[in-house]
């Protein structure tokens, strides 16, 4: 029991540090959609459990979000917004992975269901990017990936990005459609990334192991 436990720790932080020196991962919350009918909280699951964000530290003024639908469930990402804090400008969209083509600006010029959001999601001008027509085959489907390249602004740095994505000064948003159910539906990004609740695990079980060895003794 004890030996599996400690495997399960190690492959946790494992995990974690693998993540970090790849870049920092987040994923997305379901937020309240702009439509005549109600919220499909089933698509909002599935939305939450493959859609995801990588942070990597390019250079001292350059840093890579890519966007990753891990599947297996039918649905496509074909609008990303940014509401800003410390970026300067897209300096590259790489939609280099088949079945993928992107261009800066949207349409909607939004996040569809921004305004519900405490403050309301306003997305930078000029800080977005949509699928090309046909827009959901050729958006973010499973198994297929996104990069944005960013400049930063002269008196930023990596940490000012990941520094204002925990606080909400940056916030990333996605439109998301092409669900089996039809329906479409809005994301921002979870401040946390997404490893924290792993290595929250394993350093709980830890803690456990401590707490039962110093009553045994």
């Amino acid at each position: 029991m004890k030996r599996s436990i400690l495997l399960t720790i190690v492959a946790t932080l494992s995990i974690f540090c693998l993540t970090a020196d790849a870049g920092i991962v987040y994923s997305f919350k379901q937020i309240a959609e702009d439509g005549d009918g109600p919220i499909e909280f089933a698509d909002g699951e599935i939305g939450e459990a493959q859609l995801f964000v990588e942070v990597t530290n390019l250079s001292a003024k350059q840093v890579l979000f890519t966007f990753t639908n891990t599947g297996p469930e039918a649905c496509s990402i074909t609008d990303i917004y940014f509401d800003d804090g410390v970026l300067l400008g897209i300096a590259s969209i790489d939609d280099s992975c088949y079945g993928v083509l992107f261009s800066q600006s949207t349409t909607p010029h939004n996040l569809p269901g921004g305004h519900t959001l405490i403050p309301p999601f306003v997305a930078t001008e000029g800080f977005s990017a949509d699928s090309d027509p046909p827009v959901e085959h050729n958006g973010i489907n499973p198994n297929e990936w996104l990069g944005i390249t960013f400049d930063l602004k002269p008196d930023k740095d990596f940490s000012n990005v990941t520094g204002n994505l925990a606080c909400g000064q940056l916030r990333i948003g996605i439109h998301v459609q092409g669900y089996a159910s039809g329906g479409s539906e809005s994301f921002v990004n979870v401040p946390e990334p997404a490893t924290v609740t792993l290595l929250s695990a394993g350093l709980g079980i830890v803690t456990l192991l401590r707490k039962r060895r110093s009553r045994r003794s």
